[in-house]
């Protein structure tokens, strides 16, 4: 991945962290250019917005706010690092997940 490819795909990557819609439409525009810089923050946020939403029905099972609190600073956390990394053109995973999700999602930008 060079410096080219990572200045036009840095709009997307950072659509991508914009929710669950964002990726969508970062997903189908980039099908065409398939940037890798995209690709890569586009498997990050998809990865991301799954897993919230599988750990959210888990959590909505608690019915605790400490474990929903700390559940939405986690997430948190892990949203504004990947979008921090996409606005400095970094393709850095996210802490935890984010290697899982590189090999989960590897057939998105083939």
């Amino acid at each position: 991945m060079n410096q080219q490819d990572i200045e036009t795909g840095k709009g997307l990557a950072i659509v991508s962290y914009i929710t669950i819609i964002g990726t969508i439409i970062a997903f189908f525009m980039n099908n065409d250019k398939k940037n890798p810089f995209t690709n890569f923050h586009i498997r990050q946020a998809l990865g991301l917005w799954l897993t919230y939403f599988v750990l959210a029905w888990v959590v909505s099972a608690f019915d605790n706010w400490l474990a929903t609190f700390g559940f939405w600073i986690f997430f948190g956390v892990l949203f504004i690092y990947g979008f921090i990394n996409a606005i400095g053109g970094k393709a850095q995973a996210v802490p935890l997940l984010g290697e899982l999700f590189q090999k989960w999602f590897a057939s998105i930008g083939r």
